[in-house]
């Protein structure tokens, strides 16, 4: 089972399940919990070979769905039987993949610095890291995409911190999470055709210049989603800009079904 960690407040409090991504781990919440934690039951949940989950999980054909499967399985050892999730980057494909196949078992979804589509620049990049995943030491290629997705200043903070975080990683995890990339395009479009009637809110930062223009896009076509923008903040906003993602989530899974009209 994926590591986690819970947070309690009240037994019958509803719960916040937060999902991290690539290369970090549940650490990269840390400026959440105490806020949330006030309102809801917290639970942080490491993915398959990051932070303190078990490494060399994979079996061949792994995709984002054995990926959602395990975090549901978490959710079940803890009798949850639904809750608000909250994800960044690619923790944001892992709970739209379990929105479409488990629906009843999410309450309300924010989706941090989502990824929804590629564009031309985002798959030349992919490409060029699959060229090079088996020869070039991997933490290499981490630092490079960091640098190119949170190139700022004031995105020091989050590069680092997920580098911190990919460290613990190894090139074998590496690999087969960047492995997943391959034939990621085409399922993100189907990722994007129904959100089930789930309220859902993306949070995006005006300097996340790769993600932000897809994100804007899907809003303006899916009149059931929201999004809103946050000033000053790059693809990791929950660290760029903390007091303002958790002032937007919070309101909006207290009332996700009034937010639409409150906007």
């Amino acid at each position: 089972m994926l590591y986690y960690r819970t947070y309690t407040t009240e037994q019958h409090s509803p719960w916040v399940v937060f999902i991290h991504g690539a290369g970090g781990s549940s650490s990269i919440w840390y400026k959440q919990v105490k806020e949330f934690k006030k309102y809801f039951n917290v639970l942080l949940i490491d993915l398959r070979g990051h932070g303190k989950s078990q490494k060399g999980s994979w079996k061949k054909g792994d995709t984002f769905v054995q990926v959602a499967d395990e975090v549901i399985q978490v959710l079940n050892h803890l009798h949850i039987k639904s809750a608000h999730f909250v994800g960044i980057s690619l923790g944001t494909i892992v709970i739209q993949t379990m929105a479409h196949k488990y629906p009843e078992r999410i309450r309300s979804m924010v989706l941090g610095g989502a990824v929804v589509t590629l564009n031309f620049r985002t798959s030349f990049l992919l490409s060029v890291g699959h060229v090079g995943k088996y020869i070039i030491p991997y933490m290499w290629l981490y630092r490079l995409f960091a640098w190119i997705i949170m190139p700022k200043r004031s995105h020091t903070e989050s590069r680092h911190a997920f580098v911190r975080q990919a460290a613990k990683m190894c090139q074998k995890e590496f690999i087969r999470w960047f492995s997943l990339t391959k034939a990621v395009q085409p399922f993100l479009k189907k990722l994007q055709t129904d959100f089930f009637g789930i309220p859902t809110l993306f949070v995006m930062g005006e300097e996340d210049y790769l993600f932000r223009a897809p994100v804007k896009a899907l809003v303006q076509r899916q009149q059931d989603v929201s999004l809103v923008c946050i000033e000053g903040a790059g693809h990791v906003c929950n660290i760029d800009q903390p007091d303002r993602f958790n002032e937007i989530s919070l309101r909006f899974i207290q009332q996700p079904k009034q937010w639409k009209r409150a906007q």
